[in-house]
């Protein structure tokens, strides 16, 4: 059935590579788990993800609810037989999407933000309280409420083999005090979440919230872990502006992950750079999801070894070159910069499409190199020769 085992761990770092086990297959960890939002993933297909070393997917949950199509996936007898598929699932709590909706969307930002905390103010869109999350569908503007039940019922529903716990997922704009009473709320709806929960064929994973401030991720993280999880989520904002995001977010995963049972599998959600992935899986991080892959496609940016690239760039449609030289995947192998960079410009899908299955493939490969690393005991040595582009970027590469 359901399982955790660590295979081996690095000697001078807290990675670690480890087999997931799901009724539907094994999870080979690191992971990185292609987000197919509402079934689909976006400009490429499951084959070509499997392919590239997909072990697992991940679907949203309140999408699926909004529209009410849960209930049509219900009735086909869940998501895999829904979509036609047979590997892993995971589908996700929908507090992120409310946050979105919510205090997202009235500040502008995401996880990360370009100012300092302001004060909370009363969304337009959500109202949250104790019971759950009131808001309206982004379909049709319908009233709907949301609750830990809720969740649970919807995932359970869904059928996905890994589901996570309702919380609520703060702005890196809101104070100290807001997000420790978030904290607090997402900890009861925690334990309510448990109770909701059947456990036929499914697990669940427990988030991790307390934004930027380290004594609150402490906090969370012991309390998550006092509850019976099959594994952690981690999950919300880590810090206030772009410059100090990441490196606040490496010292929360120092801080929190020393907490919590070295036993449990821990899902990073909702990151996905190459150097994040780097950094995280040093400090112990199992999991990764992410739309980074193809976002970055439909907006013409490539991943390669050396950051990332804008294929838009004139320059480049002279170029008879690959996306990237050291790459395996197919779209490198047959394709040149210049046609590729000639079919974004001419706004044809089909660029979109091999970018994406390139993006796609360059982070699953990135996955299988870094757990092969660890089995050689050479983690530290691989991180280092694939980020030192950090130190000498190209020209033509975007700054991060």
């Amino acid at each position: 059935m359901f399982g955790f085992k660590i295979d081996k761990k690095d000697k001078l770092s807290s990675a670690r590579i480890g087999t997931l086990t799901t009724p539907r297959g094994l999870i080979r960890t690191p992971a990185f788990v292609p987000v197919a939002t509402k079934g689909a993933l976006k400009g490429t297909d499951f084959d070509s993800a499997v392919l590239s070393g997909a072990d697992i997917f991940m679907m949203n949950t309140f999408h699926f609810f909004c529209n009410g199509r849960y209930k049509d996936v219900s009735r086909f007898g869940g998501l895999h037989k829904f979509i036609g598929r047979e590997e892993p699932i995971m589908t996700d709590s929908g507090g992120f999407q409310v946050f979105s909706l919510g205090s997202g969307w009235d500040y502008g930002v995401g996880k990360l933000a370009e100012s300092k905390v302001v004060n909370k103010k009363k969304s337009r869109n959500t109202s949250i309280n104790e019971e759950g999350v009131i808001f309206r569908s982004p379909y049709n503007g319908e009233k709907l409420k949301m609750t830990p039940e809720t969740s649970i019922k919807v995932q359970e529903r869904l059928g996905a083999d890994i589901i996570f716990a309702f919380d609520e997922c703060t702005s890196p704009l809101d104070s100290y005090d807001y997000i420790e009473e978030a904290m607090g709320r997402t900890h009861r709806w925690a334990s309510r979440c448990i109770k909701a929960f059947n456990g036929n064929n499914q697990v669940m994973m427990g988030i991790i919230q307390g934004g930027p401030y380290l004594e609150l991720r402490e906090k969370s993280a012991e309390f998550i872990n006092s509850l019976p999880f099959f594994g952690f989520g981690i999950g919300g904002s880590f810090g206030g502006s772009y410059g100090d995001s990441k490196a606040n977010m490496n010292l929360i995963l120092d801080r929190t992950l020393p907490l919590l049972l070295d036993s449990k599998p821990r899902h990073l959600l909702g990151i996905g750079e190459i150097d994040d992935i780097f950094e995280s899986v040093e400090r112990g991080i199992d999991l990764f999801d992410c739309v980074i892959p193809v976002r970055w496609a439909r907006h013409g940016m490539a991943m390669i070894r050396k950051g990332r690239i804008n294929l838009k760039l004139t320059k480049l449609l002279k170029s008879k070159n690959p996306i990237d030289e050291n790459c395996n995947c197919r779209v490198c192998k047959k394709y040149h910069l210049g046609y590729i960079s000639h079919l974004l410009k001419e706004k044809e899908i089909y660029g979109i499409s091999l970018l994406a299955e390139h993006n796609l493939f360059f982070v699953l490969d990135t996955m299988r190199e870094i757990r092969e690393a660890i089995k050689q005991g050479e983690f530290l040595k691989l991180k280092e020769e694939r980020l030192n582009w950090r130190v000498k970027p190209l020209n033509i590469i975007d700054s991060f």
